[in-house]
């Protein structure tokens, strides 16, 4: 199989690819580059084409039909940027990836204490070098009631990880796990709005959970609940939220990724306008810390990136059982 790789980081992917490719047996080429029109004759001669976020349309899928590939693998767990049944349509297999969910369920169990303790607000009054207590008063964790909306692998691992904080829990997904009854009760969305002092998603983007979080949701939650988002950023409706962090029925907001963030994290827009004001409105609040999609970011994580869509590819084009298919 010959691979052709997109988006690739050469401070920290590459040599795992370089390592994989060689393991499987895989001819890869590579670009720095985003795919685009305009460089997509780039994988022409290639059967598989490997890419991160980056929005792959009709029009793109078209093109990269003409020049013979034969599967998109996204070295990603979400696959929502790619018009996957359009691919399918054209013939064309889509993969995406797992990794190690310990790299989202540590940032989220991160975000989840920075949230409650104020961290923002503390280092930017101990910026001006304000030192006093006023408006830092926290609250503790074993104090709380956490709310888990989607218990996949990664879900379930912040909930084991929360197990040792001794803080109650309660869940919320459409198809319930034993192994999380251990520590979580399973409940419905509207009880776990009602009770959570904190809610944490982890839910796939999907057309039933767009906006999952919007401004009926809001209504219904405790007054200062904290929301955690580590999964989709479509999962929240950006103007709900900020309408519910003004009028203080939101304690805080720990957002690893937003709406429309496509074209904006993993590049360099320094002294640019970055054409997304919410996203601007949201760094501004003292209580809402906004991080451009890190939580995956550990070196096991991108080591099982690489290793899964190449093989998610090499499984596709062998006509052998995957895993990893999309479609």
């Amino acid at each position: 199989m010959k691979l052709f790789v997109y988006s690739m980081r050469e401070f920290d992917e590459k040599p795992f690819f370089d390592q994989f490719c060689r393991k499987y047996g895989v001819e890869y080429g590579y670009t720095v580059e985003t795919p685009c029109l305009d460089n997509i004759d780039l994988a022409r001669g290639y059967d598989a084409v490997d890419i991160i976020t980056t929005v792959i349309n009709r029009e793109m899928i078209r093109r990269f039909h003409e020049i013979g590939i034969k599967c998109i693998s996204t070295r990603t767990i979400g696959y929502d940027h790619i018009d996957a049944e359009y691919a399918a349509s054209l013939g064309i297999g889509v993969t995406n990836v797992t990794y190690s969910p310990d790299s989202v369920a540590d940032y989220t169990v991160m975000m989840i204490l920075m949230g409650l303790r104020k961290i923002k607000h503390i280092m930017q009054r101990g910026d001006v070098q304000d030192f006093t207590l006023r408006g830092k008063l926290a609250r503790e964790l074993p104090d709380c009631t956490v709310g888990i909306i989607g218990t996949g692998r990664i879900g379930e691992t912040v909930i084991r990880d929360l197990s040792g904080f001794g803080c109650r829990m309660i869940a919320y997904d459409l198809y319930e796990k034993d192994s999380v009854k251990k520590y979580a009760q399973y409940v419905d969305l509207d009880t776990l709005f009602a009770e959570s002092d904190i809610i944490t998603l982890h839910a796939p983007a999907t057309a039933e959970s767009y906006h999952m979080i919007d401004d009926r949701a809001i209504e219904r939650i405790k007054e200062g609940v904290g929301i955690v988002n580590c999964a989709r950023g479509s999962l929240i409706d950006s103007d709900a939220l900020i309408r519910g962090i003004e009028s203080r029925k939101i304690g805080f907001a720990c957002l690893d990724v937003v709406e429309h963030e496509s074209g904006l994290y993993y590049f360099d827009r320094m002294g640019e306008p970055l054409n997304n004001p919410r996203l601007a409105i949201l760094r501004s609040y003292a209580n809402v810390i906004v991080t451009s999609h890190m939580a995956f970011y550990t070196d096991e994580a991108v080591a099982n990136m690489a290793e899964n869509s190449i093989i998610g590819a090499k499984l596709y084009m062998e006509g052998a059982e995957n895993p990893f298919l999309v479609v």
